[in-house]
């Protein structure tokens, strides 16, 4: 794996190996992420503003597993006085999962990035002394406002998230 990179010739983690077929669950919910989540491995966020962030993480703290997830359409129902009297949940149509990679690709294409290979579910270990991804993207987030770094999908910010991470890395030896 190298960075800057979404690992296109790697192969995904052993552990997802055991497991094949589609999966009712969501992508949180898979055996194999909690199986992965108990070693230490987080799933990396799914928020539009952080959809580069496999790319630009250490290599040696990310991972990939083939998504076998099923992403849930929910409908409510309410009566008059706002009280759920109904609740259905499906498959979300294969329309509505395009439209979702759409929106990331675009974001990527506008960022100069690659488009991600499909069907992968990235997790990730924080870089660095801080103890989880949550604080890593707290840090990113802190470091780009001491900067006047507007905190969203923006060439600015990625190259601060990039150089920022590397920096964590190279503090513990992770970016290698």
């Amino acid at each position: 794996m190298s960075w800057d990179s979404w690992d296109e010739d790697g192969t995904p983690h052993p552990l997802a190996l055991r497991r094949t077929g589609r999966s009712e669950q969501e992508p949180d919910r898979l055996p194999e992420v909690r199986e992965l989540e108990v070693l230490g491995w987080e799933p990396a966020p799914e928020d539009m503003l952080w959809v580069f962030l496999p790319y630009v993480w250490p290599p040696a703290a990310r991972i990939w597993i083939p998504d076998r997830s099923t992403h849930w359409a929910v409908e409510t129902r309410l009566d008059g006085h706002g009280h759920i009297t109904a609740v259905e949940a499906a498959p979300l149509a294969e329309r509505d999962l395009h439209d979702l990679d759409w929106e990331a690709e675009e974001v990527l294409t506008e960022l100069g990035l690659p488009h991600r290979p499909p069907g992968r579910l990235w997790l990730l270990r924080p870089p660095g002394s801080l103890p989880t991804v949550g604080a890593v993207l707290d840090h990113l987030r802190a470091v780009a406002e001491e900067r006047g770094v507007e905190v969203r999908a923006s060439a600015e910010f990625l190259a601060l998230t990039r150089a920022e991470l590397a920096a964590l890395a190279a503090g513990s030896g992770s970016g290698t």
